[in-house]
């Protein structure tokens, strides 16, 4: 419908379709940030948001009936306007849990975002056809962030060469020992594990929290390794095949480890085989490579490098078969043993240790010369891993498990054992909105986790809506789930209704842009 029919009635929702755009372009830059300027994110959680949500359905239909309307009574066009500034429900433009941050990256965004949008207009404009456009362009907004997020990725990589350029040298002047850990997870655990084991006898720099893409690493590196650096132990993350391959090409390791692989990102990979193969470009470059061979893949992986022509040492650990660097817990202390010798007995370990991620980095550190009588001595003050089946007493007496930062089936299973060793005598209870980015298997692995679950709690709290029906699928006839619309809702539950002798699991912990 051009400007020029009924021309008040055109321009009003012209407008309106035009103010909507605001909010609506609020809400999914803040989709972009959270999802790490991934193109293609905004759309991906836009569906979510419109087509899995049962409000939001309506507000979807009234839209695109407005817009479609539109064609022929402009003033249609003042319901899409209305839809998209209020909708998605419950996507908020602030943040609860993560606040829009106006950095320079998001700044480019917005700018070249808007300047797409415009376009969109000013062509509608010249066509005659502004109204139906406006409304569609209202409608579009996750699409057309979209598409701002794959013009200005070039630029970003562009701006972000000179730090890379900087980390290289600075790496080259340095000459650490760079050791590199991936798997889909375990990553952080292990790097601080290995930090730690490694510490008491070398100088080591890790790099800090998950910082663990181009510019996250580039950024560890220039900030954080200093002139005497013996050791610099860098995690290494992927969301695609190549990744992993460039960051090792200006940052070589000498010694790569692979902790597990599994379905996570599996939204993003497709496979698990191609999982595999991204992970496995952390080996390039390395003449010593540690996989845990508990994990089916890796242990194939393993047999072939053993039996190919590779030049590579390959160490194999395991918590519970045969490998060359094994841990195993017996009666209550943990065993270590390294080419078929028992290095140490007895060892205090935390139950919330992956024994896997640990071995990992046993074998590291033994490959670096730590001696293994050092080794044993520094296991005693081995450090807990913030948000990773980190175990403490509320005041009230309630046991809490802190596995928020995890969202994988192996893991979420390990910490419901842990829920039920805590050796509680009262009520046990799961807090989750269950796993994401498992692609076709999320709904299976999260039916899974509940009925896991159902055998382990008596509580079981569900939150939010992303994984709401699979996990009240899974869940026992025994066990009712409750369900609540954030954490806070189910934290306060907790304090109401658990006490001394009870336990909690907290499994993930979902960022508010997921519904």
């Amino acid at each position: 419908m051009s400007l020029h029919a009924d021309s008040a009635a055109a321009w009003t929702a012209f407008a309106a379709c035009l103010v909507a755009v605001a909010p609506a372009g609020l809400r999914w830059l803040r989709v972009a940030q959270r999802e790490h300027y991934l193109a293609g994110s905004c759309t991906r959680f836009a569906v979510r948001w419109w087509v899995r949500t049962p409000p939001n359905q309506g507000l979807a239909l009234l839209a695109l009936a407005g817009a479609v309307l539109s064609t022929r009574w402009p003033l249609s066009a003042l319901a899409t306007a209305a839809a998209v500034a209020v909708g998605p429900w419950r996507l908020s433009l602030r943040g609860r849990t993560s606040p829009l941050a106006w950095t320079r990256r998001l700044r480019l965004l917005a700018g070249v975002w808007i300047v797409v949008q415009g376009a969109v207009a000013a062509v509608a404009g010249v066509l005659g056809v502004s109204v139906v456009v406006a409304a569609g362009g209202a409608l579009l907004v996750p699409v057309a962030l979209d598409l701002a997020l794959l013009l200005t990725a070039p630029i970003e990589r562009r701006l972000a060469e000179r730090y890379v350029v900087a980390a290289r040298a600075r790496l080259a002047r340095v000459r650490p020992v760079v050791v590199a850990i991936t798997g889909s997870y375990g990553k952080t655990s292990t790097k601080s594990h290995l930090a730690h084991l490694v510490g008491g006898s070398k100088t080591v720099v890790a790099t800090p929290a998950s910082f663990n893409n181009r510019a996250g690493l580039a950024r560890s590196i220039n900030e954080n390794l200093t002139d005497g650096t013996e050791v610099f132990v860098a995690e290494m993350g992927t969301y695609g095949p190549g990744e992993i391959a460039e960051l090792c090409s200006w940052c070589p390791p000498s010694i790569a480890v692979i902790t597990a692989v599994g379905p996570v990102h599996l939204e993003r990979f497709g496979t698990e085989e191609r999982i595999l193969q991204a992970k496995a470009e952390i080996m390039a470059t390395a003449s010593t490579v540690v996989l845990n061979v508990d994990d089916p893949r890796l242990s194939e992986l393993a047999g072939t490098l053993l039996e190919g022509s590779s030049a590579k040492r390959v160490v194999a650990v395991a918590g519970k078969g045969d490998a060359e660097v094994r841990l195993t817990r017996e009666d209550g202390g943990v065993t270590v043993s390294a080419g078929g010798q028992v290095l140490a007995r007895d060892l205090t370990v935390a139950p919330s240790v992956q024994l896997t991620n640990l071995a990992c980095a046993v074998a590291v550190a033994l490959e670096l010369g730590v001696p293994a009588s050092m080794l044993a001595d520094r296991f005693a003050g081995l450090p807990s891993v913030e948000h990773r089946r980190s175990v403490a007493t509320s005041p009230s007496g309630v046991v809490v498990i802190d596995d928020t930062f995890n969202a994988n089936p192996v893991g979420a299973k390990s910490a419901l054992a842990l829920l039920g060793q805590a050796g509680t005598t009262g009520r046990r209870a799961l807090v989750t909105p269950g796993m994401v980015e498992l692609g076709p298997l999320q709904q299976s692995e999260n039916r899974e986790l509940a009925e896991a679950a159902s055998e382990v709690v008596t509580d079981l709290v569900i939150v939010g809506r992303t994984n709401r029906r699979a996990l009240i699928q899974g869940a026992s006839a025994s066990l009712t789930p409750l369900t609540v619309a954030t954490r806070e809702h189910a934290v306060g539950w907790v304090r109401s209704n658990l006490s001394a002798g009870d336990a909690v699991l907290y499994e993930n912990d979902l960022p508010d842009h997921y519904p």
